[in-house]
């Protein structure tokens, strides 16, 4: 059993996860104004985030012997995530510095957050098909981290929308 590729892994998606949580904390504190070059940034540590996390998922050496059907389950929760976060992607065609009013159209008229909650379903449905123990403990950590940037996102909408609050209670997540 080679645990250094393992070991890497859970470093870059820890460091990952840092960097993004910074990011948001920074942008959140209007210490750092979103640019071009700081989405390019984030957009890449993103992508370096997801190829680490699934490859971690496939990768990991403590596995659960899960049935057949709570492992096709996992997967479905991946498929459902991915449908669920190019929906919200293609409704608001933007990853950072949307400057247009509040979108309440599309997927956005039943759940305000879309894209994380795509990422909360690929965090538990990645280890769950692939059977990783491991990654399935961490999965929790990074749900919570998920949820933090949700949190701080939900600060800033209510200030930015007047009408945010009213929204926030005809939708879900």
């Amino acid at each position: 059993m080679n645990s250094r590729p393992l070991i890497i892994l859970i470093f870059v998606c820890i460091l990952t996860h840092i960097i993004r949580s910074v990011y948001e904390l920074l942008k959140h504190k209007k210490i750092l104004q979103p640019t071009g070059q700081s989405f390019i940034i984030i957009f890449l540590n993103m992508v370096l985030l997801w190829v680490s996390w699934f490859s971690l998922c496939v990768l990991d050496e403590f596995k659960i012997i899960l049935p057949g059907i709570i492992r096709f389950l996992g997967l479905v929760l991946v498929i459902i995530g991915l449908i669920i976060f190019l929906t919200a992607f293609f409704t608001i065609k933007t990853l950072e510095n949307y400057e247009g009013g509040l979108i309440t159209k599309g997927i956005y008229s039943k759940i305000r957050h879309p894209m994380y909650l795509g990422f909360i379903l690929w965090c538990i449905g990645m280890p769950v098909y692939f059977g990783g123990y491991f990654s399935f403990i961490l999965s929790f950590i990074f749900i919570g981290n998920i949820l933090f940037w949700r949190h701080l996102e939900e600060f800033d909408l209510i200030k930015r929308f007047s009408g945010y609050d009213i929204y926030k209670s005809k939708t879900l997540f």
